[in-house]
């Protein structure tokens, strides 16, 4: 395995383990491999309340910079794009 391939499949690694917590937290029962590869927005057809969406935010943080042996900053970004990227749709917050 060629170091590319070993970078790219520890990204999809960690990438996996990202969209795994964040169905755990919203309580669904999906994981990452049940939307790997599809073509539509998967991310907007379930939901997570927005104190999830902050927990998941804020152990994403911690994670990839565990992980990846970033600063704090950094790893936020990365978890910022993230959730921009492929994050739930959130909803208000029940009382």
């Amino acid at each position: 395995m060629t170091r590319v391939e070993q970078k790219q499949s520890k990204e999809r690694l960690l990438l996996k383990d990202l969209i795994d917590k964040m169905f755990e937290i919203a309580g669904h029962d999906l994981k990452f491999e049940d939307v790997e590869g599809r073509k539509d927005n998967w991310y907007q057809q379930y939901t997570m309340t927005e104190d999830e969406n902050k927990e998941w935010v804020k152990w994403g943080t911690e994670y990839i910079k565990k992980k990846r042996r970033l600063y704090k900053k950094l790893a936020e970004r990365e978890m910022l794009y993230l959730n921009l990227y492929c994050g739930l749709k959130t909803r208000e917050n029940e009382n």
